[in-house]
C-alpha cells in the first residue's frame, strides 16, 4: 500500500540540536556584552570615586589647610611652630575621624614640609606634586605605601588599604595664588560605598535584562525559524507533490522511477505505466470541477491501497496517473497487475450521493528493454495508453509501431521553437474560388518551414507532432499574425478574405479567442475578413471551451469554418448550435466522387445540409475537370484544389490575383 503523508505534520527533528547550538552560541555575545557593560560601569564608578576624592581633597586644602597656614607667600622648607600647631589642630578632627589616612603639605618644589605621620621627608622629587604645583590636580586609585612597597611593576605593589591619592594645589587664603601642594590619602572604601550605592542593583538589573532580551530574541528566532522550516518543507513538498491527492508529481515520479530503473535488468524489469481515466471530462462538465477533484482523490486512494510498498504511484496531471512496478518478471505479469488496478478503478463510487462508473486505459513500457531513461519510458507508456484508449483495449504494452512520430520528427519539434523565434517559417496561400463567378474570394494560409539544414519542410513533416505540444499555440499565433501582415500586400481592394487553421489544443485554451482578437486588432484588418478553420475533432475535444471561444469570435465578426467535414463525428444538433458560417467537405469524399456513387451522394448531401442551415459550402481536393463539373451541378459554393491553383508564395499569389483581374476585366 502506498501511503500519503502530511508534510505539515512531519517534524524536522534534525533542526532541534542545531537550534540548541544556536541558542548556546547566541548566549555568548549577550554575556560578553554584559561583561563589557559591567566593566564600563565599574570604570565609571572609579572615575566618579576619583572625582569625589579630588573634590574632597580640594575642599580640605581650601577650607582647612590654607586658613591654618595663614600666609600669602609660598610655604618654605618648614612650617613655623605656630603654623604646625594650627595645621595639627585643623586636621585633627579629620584624621581622628578616619576621613583621611595620610596628609602631607609640600612646597612648590614638591618637598614635604609637613606630614601628619612624619613620613615623606627627604624623598625624591615627586612628579605628581609638581603637576599639582603647576595647577593641575592629580588623582589616582592606589594602595597605601604603594610607592615604598612596590617593585616598579605598578601602583598596586603595596599591601595597604585602597586609597585615593590626591595632589591638589593650596591657594592662599586671601588670593588665588598657589602657595603649596596638599598630598592627601583618602580611604576608598567609604567613597566606593557612596559611589556604588544602587550600582549593584543596576548591574543585576542590566544582567537580568540582557538575559530576558536574549530569551525574547531566542523565542522570536525559534518562531521565525520554525515558520521558515515549515514553509521550506511545504514548498519542497509542493515542488514534488500534487496538492489534491498528495501523490508525487511528474517530476518527482521520474526521479523515483529512475532509482528503480538503475536496479532493473531484462530479467527483472521495471514497469512504467500511465493510467488515464476515460470520460473524465464528462464528469467535470456535468458535475463540476469540485466533484471532479473528489473523484480524482478517491481514485488515488483506491490505487494506493492496491499497490505494494515498493511500487510507486503519482499524479501526472489532469486525470492521468503514473505507476512504477518493481519486482515483475515480464510483460505478462505487468498486464496482470495493471488489470487489477483497472478493475479497482472500474468499480462504481459515490460522488455526492450519485453513483459513478468510470473506466481506465493503461499503457506501459518496460525498462530497460523499451527505454534506458524514465522520460523515454514515460513517453512510450503514454503512447501505449492512447492506443489502449483509442482501441478500447484496457492495458497495452508499448510497441515501436505505436509511435507515429519517429526520432527525426521529434527532433524537428524540439527545433521548432527556435525556428519560430528566428522567423524561419513562411506562408503559402491556396485560393478559394467562387464556383459560379470564377472569382477568388479568399485564400487559405498554409505554413511551411524554411529549415536551415533540411530546406523547405511541408506541414506533414512537423505539424502533427507539434499539435501535441505547447508549441502549437505560438505557431498558430505566428501564422495568424503573418497572414494578416501580408494580406494588404496582395489585396489592395480589401475584398479578399483570409483563412487560418486552428488545432484542437489551441481551441481548448480559455484565452484563445482573446488572443486571436488581439492579433486582428493590432493588424487593422476587418475581423469579418478573417476565417478560423477548425476540424470536427477540435470541436468535440473540449466542447464547452470550443463553443465559448467560437461564440466569442463570432460576436466580434470573425467567421468559423469546419474543415474536413464528414470525416469526423460532429452531431447535427451540435452543428446547429455552433456559430459556424462554412462547411469544408473533406477532400477524400471529393476526390472519390467521380468513380464512387456513394461518395458522390455524401458530397451532395453535405452541400444540401449546409445550404439548409444557411452555410457556405466549400469543396477541397478539386483536381480534375470532372470533379469540378459534378460540384457545379451539385451547386457547391466554393472550390479549392490543384486544378485551380496550388499553394502559392505571397509574391506568386500577387501575380496570380493580378492575372485574374486582367482576365475578368
Amino acid at each position: 500500500m502506498v501511503k500519503r503523508r502530511d508534510p505539515i505534520g512531519s517534524t524536522v527533528a534534525s533542526a532541534r540540536p542545531l537550534f540548541l547550538v544556536y541558542a548556546a552560541v547566541s548566549l555568548i555575545p549577550v554575556l560578553l556584552l554584559g561583561v563589557v557593560l559591567l566593566n564600563l560601569m565599574g570604570r565609571q564608578a572609579t572615575s566618579r570615586g576619583l572625582a569625589e576624592g579630588q573634590a574632597e581633597a580640594s575642599l580640605l586644602a581650601g577650607s582647612v589647610i590654607s586658613p591654618a597656614l595663614g600666609q600669602s607667600a609660598p610655604v618654605g622648607p618648614t612650617l613655623t611652630s605656630a603654623q604646625q600647631a594650627r595645621v595639627e589642630r585643623a586636621v585633627a578632627p579629620t584624621i581622628l575621624g578616619h576621613r583621611v589616612v595620610r596628609l602631607r603639605i609640600r612646597d612648590l618644589e614638591s618637598d614635604v614640609v609637613w606630614s601628619d605621620d612624619g613620613s615623606g621627608f627627604g624623598e625624591p622629587v615627586d612628579g605628581e606634586a609638581l603637576d599639582a604645583a603647576s595647577g593641575v590636580p592629580v588623582v589616582d586609585l592606589t594602595k597605601l605605601d604603594a610607592d615604598e612597597a612596590g617593585d616598579g611593576a605598578g601602583h598596586d605593589a603595596g599591601t595597604g588599604p585602597r586609597v585615593v591619592e590626591a595632589y591638589v594645589p593650596i591657594l592662599a587664603h586671601d588670593s588665588a595664588r598657589r602657595i603649596g601642594v596638599l598630598e592627601v590619602y583618602l580611604p576608598y572604601r567609604p567613597i566606593a560605598a557612596d559611589v556604588s550605592t544602587g550600582q549593584h542593583i543596576v548591574g543585576l538589573t542590566l544582567l537580568v535584562g540582557l538575559l530576558l532580551l536574549w530569551a525574547v530574541l531566542l523565542g522570536v528566532s525559534a518562531s521565525v525559524s520554525r515558520r521558515i522550516r515549515r514553509a521550506a518543507t511545504v514548498n519542497a513538498y509542493l515542488a514534488s507533490h500534487d496538492v489534491l491527492t498528495g501523490l508525487p508529481n511528474r517530476a518527482r515520479f521520474e526521479q523515483l522511477a529512475a532509482d528503480r530503473l538503475a536496479e532493473s535488468t531484462s530479467e527483472r524489469p521495471v514497469v512504467v505505466a500511465v493510467l488515464d481515466l476515460d470520460r473524465f471530462k464528462q464528469v467535470n462538465d456535468t458535475l463540476g470541477y469540485g466533484n471532479g477533484d473528489v473523484l480524482l482523490s478517491q481514485i488515488a486512494d483506491r490505487l494506493g491501497e492496491r499497490l505494494r510498498e515498493r511500487d510507486l504511484l503519482a499524479r501526472l496531471g489532469g486525470n492521468g496517473f503514473g505507476i512504477a512496478l518493481g519486482e515483475v518478471h515480464g510483460p505478462s505479469e505487468a498486464v496482470e497487475v495493471l488489470n487489477r488496478l483497472r478493475e479497482a478503478v472500474n468499480k462504481p463510487l459515490m460522488i455526492n450521493g450519485l453513483p459513478l462508473a468510470l473506466e481506465a486505459s493503461v499503457g506501459f513500457a518496460l525498462g530497460p528493454d523499451d527505454g534506458d531513461d524514465t522520460e523515454t519510458l514515460l513517453t512510450r507508456a503514454e503512447i501505449a495508453m492512447y492506443v489502449a484508449k483509442d482501441k478500447h483495449l484496457g492495458v497495452v504494452h508499448f510497441h515501436p509501431e505505436h509511435n507515429r512520430h519517429d526520432a527525426a520528427t521529434l527532433g524537428l519539434v524540439a527545433e521548432l521553437g527556435d525556428g519560430i523565434a528566428a522567423d524561419q517559417l513562411v506562408l503559402h496561400y491556396q485560393p478559394k474560388t467562387e464556383l459560379r463567378s470564377g472569382r477568388i474570394t479568399a485564400v487559405e494560409a498554409l505554413v511551411r518551414w524554411n529549415h536551415p539544414t533540411r530546406g523547405l519542410l511541408y506541414p506533414d513533416a512537423f505539424l502533427p507532432a507539434a499539435e501535441q505540444t505547447e508549441l502549437v499555440d505560438p505557431l498558430t499565433a505566428w501564422v495568424l499574425r503573418r497572414a494578416l501582415q501580408e494580406l494588404p500586400s496582395f489585396d489592395s481592394s480589401g475584398q479578399l478574405d483570409i483563412a487560418v487553421n486552428v488545432s484542437a489544443r489551441s481551441l481548448a485554451q480559455d484565452d484563445f479567442a482573446d488572443g486571436v482578437l488581439a492579433i486582428i486588432a493590432s493588424s487593422g484588418i476587418d475581423p469579418t475578413r478573417v476565417i478560423i478553420e477548425v476540424t470536427e475533432t477540435a470541436l468535440v475535444t473540449d466542447a464547452r471551451r470550443a463553443e465559448m471561444n467560437l461564440t466569442r469570435l463570432d460576436e466580434a465578426g470573425v467567421r468559423v469554418s469546419i474543415d474536413d467535414f464528414g470525416a469526423g463525428q460532429t452531431s447535427l444538433a451540435y452543428l446547429a448550435s455552433l456559430p459556424v458560417t462554412e462547411l469544408k467537405i473533406d477532400k477524400g469524399f471529393v476526390i472519390a466522387m467521380t468513380h464512387d456513387l456513394r461518395n458522390a451522394a455524401i458530397v451532395r448531401s453535405i452541400i444540401e445540409l449546409g445550404h439548409s442551415l444557411g452555410l457556405t459550402v466549400t469543396a477541397e481536393g478539386v483536381e480534375t475537370v470532372e470533379i469540378l463539373d459534378e460540384l457545379t451541378v451539385a451547386d457547391c459554393d466554393l472550390v479549392q484544389g490543384y486544378l485551380l491553383s496550388r499553394p502559392l508564395t505571397a509574391d506568386k499569389l500577387r501575380e496570380h490575383l493580378m492575372g485574374e483581374r486582367v482576365t475578368n476585366a
